[in-house]
């Protein structure tokens, strides 16, 4: 990787973690191996974490609920740490646990465990 393009990966991190409020291992691995890759995913990262016809906390909320479909206890980590960074509160939180539980069921709900402990911290 040229300084350039380490420059540029550095800022595009440094600006994902800043939304985010903390950069997840699996982007510095991705950015470091696919300079190019880590452009791509921010660009859907953006629409994501922005405010458009949907506010970003509900869709960070809806986010949640896909990957604790998908059964991913460290995604549901992530987007749980998202959605606090931006300013989801318990009661939202739970009522998307409802949402996990009825559409998904308890292997969904049990990959949320992690995540769970941190609306107690």
């Amino acid at each position: 990787m040229s300084k350039h393009e380490e420059l540029e990966h550095e800022e595009l991190l440094d600006s994902m973690s800043n939304k985010l409020g903390f950069t997840p291992q699996i982007l510095k691995t991705l950015g470091e191996i696919d300079p190019h890759f880590l452009k791509k995913y921010n660009h859907c990262n953006q629409k994501l974490l922005s405010d458009g016809a949907l506010p970003a906390k509900m869709k960070i909320l809806m986010a949640l609920a896909v990957v604790a479909s998908k059964q991913c206890e460290r995604c549901t980590v992530v987007q749980m740490q998202s959605a606090l960074k931006n300013g989801a509160t318990a009661e939202e939180i739970m009522e998307t646990m409802e949402v996990i539980s009825i559409t998904s069921g308890a292997p969904a709900v049990a990959a949320c465990r992690d995540a769970l402990k941190l609306l107690k911290e």
